[in-house]
C-alpha cells in the first residue's frame, strides 16, 4: 500500500515543527515550502543582512546547508495568535562544533505566520544573537484588574 499523503498543516505550530525538521535535516525543499507564496516574506539571520523574497531566502538556507544539517531546537516558545496571524517568540539553542568540543549557542527569534489560501505559512524568522543567561526570562507579572 502506497503512504499516506501527508495532511497540510493546520496550525502555525505544524509550520513551525516543519521548519525545525528542515533545518535539522538540511531540506531546502521542506524549508521552502513552509514560506508563504508572497514576495515580501522576510528573513534576518543573527548578525547578518534581511534577506526578502523567496529566491534571497533560499540562497541563505544554501549557503548555511552547504555545511550541512543544523542543529537547532526551538525552546521556550511564546505565542500570541488572531484569527488569521500568530506570532511566536522562540529561544534556539544551537549546538555547533568546534576545536574546543561541542558548544551551545542560543538565538533569540520571532517567527511569524499568517492563513493564507495555501493554509499557514511563515512569513517573516527573524533571529537575533543570544547568550546562556537568556534561558531566563525577564517578564511582568500578570495584574489583576479591579
Amino acid at each position: 500500500m502506497p503512504p499516506k499523503p501527508s495532511a497540510p498543516p493546520s496550525s502555525p505550530d505544524d509550520i513551525e515543527a516543519q521548519f525545525y525538521e528542515a533545518l535539522q535535516q538540511a531540506d531546502i525543499d521542506k524549508l521552502m515550502s513552509v514560506w508563504a507564496d508572497d514576495e515580501e516574506v522576510a528573513c534576518v539571520h543573527p548578525g547578518g543582512p534581511r534577506m526578502v523574497g523567496a529566491g534571497a531566502i533560499r540562497a541563505a538556507f544554501e549557503a548555511i546547508f552547504a555545511n550541512g544539517a543544523i542543529d537547532v531546537e526551538p525552546e521556550k516558545v511564546r505565542r500570541l495568535r488572531t484569527h488569521a496571524s500568530a506570532v511566536h517568540h522562540v529561544l534556539e539553542r544551537v549546538q555547533v562544533t568546534s576545536d574546543q568540543g561541542l558548544q551551545k549557542a542560543y538565538a533569540i527569534v520571532t517567527n511569524v505566520y499568517i492563513l493564507g489560501p495555501q493554509g499557514w505559512r511563515m512569513v517573516l524568522h527573524h533571529a537575533s544573537p543570544g547568550m546562556a543567561r537568556e534561558l531566563q526570562e525577564i517578564s511582568e507579572a500578570p495584574s489583576t484588574l479591579h
